[in-house]
């Protein structure tokens, strides 16, 4: 009868210490590259191609049941205007305030005729951070909220440049600075080509510096700090319309992929470059990010 109880205790304690660690234990790397298999299997996903608008259908279906905001809007760009769409997906916190952690989710516009699909540059972010919603659905977080966003129009429709790139991050950020929400978010991180299965994480000197030193920490933590922030450059990117409001922002972004950059924005970038293990490591540390953001 003791074996029994002190069986049925240890199977108690092992089931209450498993619930308490929670979904945000460890981050799926393999569950978050099949997710970007199934998202980059759309196809060339410019704005405005049937791609893209499946690529849209993808990201509907997989947050039907949380609470996803589609946030429409119209950009005039150098192909004349075109309507896109932001996905901003919450995750409720105790404490008031929210991260946001994003992505952007379309293809390059001038690369629609060579079949260029993305596998890394906007399919491997998307399927991250489906994956971190895994870790997040389902429960009220302890600390601040969790924000999913997915960005449309971070590509150039002709040549990078101040007014032709990030349509949808320049879009959201000034209607989040006009209706009061941009105070709310106490760190902003993009995430881009994170994917690459020779990892090489630059430190961004268009970055929150502290927010950078964070990352690193939580990089170090998971023991992956050789993946982070061992050669320094200046982006251009998602976070900069954040940036100039004051959000303490970060670009998470690998820009050594293949040989001198070889594959980036050419037909090469495809799913046997990427790896499960290079999304679990930025998954782990960006879930170590959140603890550490939560206990400032």
């Amino acid at each position: 009868m003791r074996r029994f109880v002190f069986g049925l205790l240890l199977s108690f304690i092992f089931a209450a210490s498993t619930y308490a660690a929670g979904p945000s234990d460890a981050f799926n790397g393999a569950r978050a590259l099949e997710y970007t298999r199934q998202f980059v299997a759309v196809g060339p996903r410019w704005v405005g191609s049937p791609g893209h608008a499946k690529a849209e259908a993808f990201l509907k279906k997989q947050f039907a049941k949380d609470n996803l905001e589609v946030d429409t809007f119209t950009m005039n760009t150098p192909a004349g205007p075109q309507e896109m769409h932001n996905f901003i997906v919450r995750f409720p916190g105790k404490k008031d305030g929210a991260i946001v952690l994003a992505s952007h989710y379309e293809t390059n516009y001038p690369l629609r005729n060579i079949n260029y699909v993305g596998a890394n540059d906007g399919g491997s972010t998307t399927g991250l951070l489906i994956e971190m919603a895994n870790h997040l659905r389902g429960r009220t977080l302890d600390g601040y909220g969790v924000w999913l966003v997915f960005f449309d129009g971070e590509e150039a429709f002709k040549e990078w440049s101040d007014s032709d790139s990030t349509y949808g991050s320049r879009h959201l950020a000034a209607k989040w600075e006009n209706d009061g929400t941009l105070r709310r978010i106490k760190a902003f991180i993009i995430l881009d080509m994170i994917g690459d299965k020779d990892l090489d994480i630059q430190r961004d000197s268009n970055s929150t510096g502290w927010l950078l030193d964070l990352i690193q920490h939580a990089a170090a933590k998971t023991g992956d700090q050789s993946y982070f922030f061992q050669e320094q450059t200046t982006d251009s990117d998602d976070h900069l319309p954040f940036v100039k409001r004051g959000v303490p922002s970060a670009d998470i972004i690998d820009l050594n992929y293949g040989y001198q950059n070889a594959y980036w924005h050419t037909a090469q970038d495809t799913m046997d470059k990427i790896s499960a293990k290079s999304l679990t490591i930025v998954g782990n540390t960006m879930l170590e990010t959140i603890r550490l953001l939560n206990l400032r």
